[in-house]
């Protein structure tokens, strides 16, 4: 089978590697049977639409189902048709009545674009004034753009982050192995929300009775929703979560493999994956995903300055003697060459350096040995990726 991902980071790079192991994976404007979309952005665009009219199969949604991740008051919309557990939220494209439902909020205050932000357009704090700030800074333009110009207000939720990722034919869906990543720049959850410095899988607390209360109680009754609204959902749906006190809640829907959960969930699984996206690009998901009992933890190098003014164009080094580690996969990110062969600096997120190993401790163990031995000026990652 030729497969042909369309997209460049991370994140398409874990699937061409695992894709690739059971197929010939062609570049994008090539002939392929199979197209699998990579990033959310032309999924909003209609680029499987355009695809399918040509007569391609492809894996990733109509631009009428990725405008769950399009536009989070749609995707709020959807989760209170279909019953799905969610937090108190307003939206609002007016400073006056978002202010207002702010302190009718009981603390922990969370403040989000409609539209689409690279993962960086979410606003979290205990403190009202900050709320606020964000929501005329967001409303105005200022800060995120035509994007910012409504915005979802939620009420905070506590507990342990979970990524489900589920493959959907339109009809059913089937879940992936969970995964955990860590939105924040900083360690401890410090800093602005980033695309995502780090994730692992498997997740302890996330067992089967987990992942299945997720599948009955969100992604299902997603899905039917969105059948009876005439929408034909073909490709990942991305589930956050918060596993709060009163049980599971989404955070979130994503159109798309999580970046970088993907890179910690792919690995990992033991069939062959282009025939499974296939199944399901054609709207005949039979197979069941099997994952192997290994680990995946995957540490993501930045650069100095991400996620506000990242600083681009540094020669990196140590690449290739990180992949020499065993277990080792180094996912190129935001990685460019120039002009005399050396890899540089393209993107806030540089590199994802993942490790498989029999448990995580040792996956992250293996995973941080990587990373240490790669430089460029300013790198920065989270040194609590898996503690």
């Amino acid at each position: 089978m030729r497969v042909a991902v369309v997209g460049g980071g991370g994140r398409e790079h874990a699937l061409r590697h695992v894709l690739g192991r059971t197929a010939q994976v062609v570049a994008p404007g090539h002939d392929a049977d199979l197209y699998v979309i990579g990033p959310e952005q032309p999924l909003v665009e209609g680029e499987a639409d355009r695809l399918r009219a040509a007569g391609k199969l492809v894996f990733g949604p109509g631009a009428d189902g990725a405008r769950l991740e399009g536009s989070k008051a749609y995707m709020k919309q959807v989760l209170a048709d279909a019953g799905v557990p969610t937090a108190r939220h307003g939206v609002f494209t007016d400073l006056e009545p978002a202010v207002q439902f702010l302190k009718s909020l009981p603390g922990l205050y969370v403040v989000k674009t409609d539209g689409l932000a690279a993962g960086k357009g979410v606003f979290v704090t205990e403190s009202l004034d900050e709320a606020v700030d964000d929501v005329a800074a967001k409303l105005s333009g200022s800060s995120f753009g035509p994007a910012g110009r409504t915005v979802v207000i939620e009420e905070g939720l506590t507990g342990p982050e979970l990524s489900l990722l589920a493959v959907c034919d339109g009809r059913r869906a089937t879940a992936l192995a969970p995964a955990r990543d860590y939105k924040r720049v900083g360690d401890g959850d410090a800093g602005p929300n980033t695309g995502g410095m780090g994730a692992y899988s498997p997740v302890a607390d996330a067992g089967p009775d987990v992942v299945d209360e997720v599948m009955a109680k969100a992604v299902e009754p997603t899905i039917a929703a969105l059948r009876a609204a005439g929408i034909d959902y073909r490709g990942v749906l991305y589930t956050g979560l918060m596993l709060t006190p009163e049980g599971p809640k989404v955070i979130e829907y994503n159109v798309r493999f999580g970046d970088p959960e993907a890179q910690v969930v792919l690995p990992r699984f033991a069939g062959d994956l282009a025939a499974f996206l296939a199944e399901a690009a054609a709207g005949d998901l039979r197979t069941e995903p099997v994952f192997n009992d290994d680990a995946c933890v995957c540490v993501v190098l930045a650069v100095d300055g991400y996620p506000a003014a990242p600083r681009l164009g540094d020669v990196v080094r140590g690449i290739h003697e990180a992949e020499a580690l065993h277990g080792v996969l180094v996912f190129r990110a935001g990685v460019a060459t120039d002009d005399q062969g050396r890899a540089v600096t393209a993107g806030g997120r540089v590199l994802d350096v993942c490790a498989v190993a029999p448990t995580v401790a040792e996956a992250r163990a293996r995973a941080y040995e990587a990373a240490a031995l790669i430089s460029f000026p300013g790198v920065q990652y989270r040194k609590d990726i898996a503690a």
